[in-house]
C-alpha cells in the first residue's frame, strides 16, 4: 500500500501529475486543487488512495490529507465514483466542499461536472452527519478552551474539522474568538476561513 510519494514533479498536466522517486514515475491523477498548488521540477508530496479494478490500477493524489479525506468520503456515497469525486474537490477544494455539505449547498455540488441534483442531494445527506460529528469526542485533551460549554454547534463544528484531519490544536486556535452563539455552519466556515488565511 503505498501512504505518499515524494519527489520533483516530473510531469504536470490537466488532471495528472508524475512524481520522480529515485527514478520510478509515479502517474496520480490530482485535482486542479492540488494541481494548483504544484510546480513543475520542485519536490512535492502527495497522500495517496489507490483504485484497482480489474482493468486499471489507478493513483489519486492529493496535496494534504484534508482533500484526500473529502475523497475517501465522497467515494463512500453510493454512485459517487472517483471520477466525480475528483471533479467535485476541483471545482472548490476540500473546504468549499465541507461548507457545500454543512450548509446544504446543492448548487456548489452540481457545479462540477458530471454531478446532477440528486446524487448532489445524496452526498449532502449522507456525509453531513459524518462532517458534523455524530460521534462523542474527547474535549479532555489538547489545548481546547472549553468547547463543549459553547453548546452543541460548538462541538458539531470540532467534530467536522477533525474529521477533515485537523488537530485539536489548530481547530481551537482558528475557532478563538468566533461567536459562541454561532451555528455549526458558520463556526466552521469561520474556522476554514481562518486557516485558509494562516497558510
Amino acid at each position: 500500500m503505498l501512504y505518499y510519494v515524494s519527489g520533483p514533479v516530473a510531469v504536470l498536466e490537466p488532471g495528472l501529475a508524475v512524481i520522480d522517486c529515485g527514478g520510478v514515475g509515479y502517474g496520480c491523477r490530482v485535482t486542479a486543487y492540488t494541481a494548483g498548488q504544484l510546480k513543475l521540477n520542485q519536490t512535492a508530496r502527495l497522500y495517496i488512495t489507490e483504485s484497482i479494478r480489474e482493468d486499471a490500477f489507478d493513483l489519486y493524489g492529493f496535496i494534504s490529507r484534508e482533500e484526500q479525506r473529502c475523497f475517501e468520503l465522497l467515494t463512500s456515497v453510493n454512485g459517487v465514483g472517483p471520477k466525480a469525486a475528483m471533479a467535485i474537490l476541483s471545482s472548490g477544494g476540500p473546504q468549499n466542499f465541507t461548507l457545500a455539505v454543512m450548509t446544504g449547498d446543492e448548487k456548489m455540488l452540481t457545479a462540477a461536472q458530471g454531478v446532477g441534483k440528486k446524487i448532489a442531494q445524496r452526498i449532502i445527506l449522507e456525509l453531513k452527519d459524518k462532517l458534523g460529528g455524530t460521534a462523542e469526542l474527547d474535549f479532555s485533551t489538547g489545548p481546547i478552551a472549553a468547547a463543549p460549554t459553547q453548546g452543541g454547534s460548538a462541538a458539531l463544528a470540532h467534530a467536522a474539522l477533525q474529521e477533515l484531519g485537523y488537530s485539536p490544536a489548530e481547530i481551537s486556535a482558528a475557532l478563538k474568538g468566533a461567536d459562541p452563539n454561532a451555528s455549526t455552519e458558520d463556526l466552521v466556515r469561520y474556522a476554514l476561513r481562518a486557516m485558509v488565511m494562516k497558510g
